[in-house]
């Protein structure tokens, strides 16, 4: 019997390990304008994630900083966690932004450099990061996007999703953050035909400018998309945290965007 519940609990540990929760979040202008209480309640809200992928990190001073102050908070809560930031993207000054990544080093480590793709940086205006995380002995690449806004057709960006693959043969893909057009559009057909799977499916994740009644989410822009012969899908979900606020203006100073997360294993 004590063997039994010792290969019990040696299993229980080892997929446990296998099993990962990321969690995305463009977090509006990250940077010098958010207070120390504000960064605190991020660090709350991601605090249960294994890896956290960033998108809207301000490129100018103050961006790297406040991820970098993000990640001590973290660290103050017990376990390690580290961190990496993208250089600011190539497009038009003002939409130029930097992504980052946050990961507990306990469940996963960065294997190698990150980068900001370089082949299509002159059709996309924030080029996508990427980065590839070691998780009990496999690897996947997670790459981090957050497309121009809707009004500027963020199909004309999507498009070239298609050639990364193959691009980057020997890796693991799976595409994640704000495309700013939700997976219905035909633009992401390509990707589909090729196994890769969105997590939500009519699922809203930014936040009106008020509420109507207690329909507070606008647009299906935020997702993840992954590869099914590659990734184990176990769960996925939103955090309406703007519920916790006394009012949407206060929920919005954080982001109008809810965080989303996935919970999977690696095949």
């Amino acid at each position: 019997m004590k063997n039994i519940l010792s290969l019990f609990i040696f299993f229980f540990t080892i997929q446990s390990f296998s099993q990962v929760k990321i969690l995305s979040w463009n977090i509006e202008n990250l940077g010098k304008s958010k207070t120390d209480s504000q960064l605190n309640y991020i660090a709350n809200t991601i605090s249960s994630y294994d890896i956290i992928a960033i998108q809207e990190v301000v490129a100018g001073y103050g961006g790297a900083q406040a991820v970098a102050k993000l990640t001590g908070i973290l660290n103050e809560k017990g376990l390690q966690w580290d961190y990496s930031i993208s250089n600011p993207t190539s497009g038009t000054s003002y939409k130029r932004e930097r992504y980052a990544y946050i990961w507990k080093t306990n469940k996963t480590k960065l294997k190698g450099n990150t980068w900001l793709e370089k082949k299509y940086n002159l059709e996309i205006n924030r080029e996508p990061y990427f980065a590839t995380f070691e998780i009990n002995g496999r690897t996947i690449t997670l790459v981090n996007f957050h497309a121009i806004t809707k009004s500027k057709q963020p199909e004309t960006e999507i498009k070239y999703f298609k050639f990364l693959p193959e691009e980057y043969p020997n890796l693991k893909l799976v595409f994640i953050g704000d495309f700013n057009c939700p997976q219905t559009h035909t633009v992401f057909n390509p990707l589909k035909k090729m196994g890769y799977s969105p997590i939500f499916e009519k699922q809203k994740t930014t936040l009106k400018q008020k509420c109507k009644a207690d329909n507070c989410l606008a647009s299906e822009f935020d997702n993840i998309f992954y590869k099914k012969n590659t990734v184990q899908y176990i769960n996925s979900g939103v955090i309406s945290f703007h519920k916790k606020f006394n009012s949407l203006d206060e929920a919005r100073r954080i982001s109008d965007h809810i965080p989303i997360w996935f919970e999977f294993s690696l095949n």
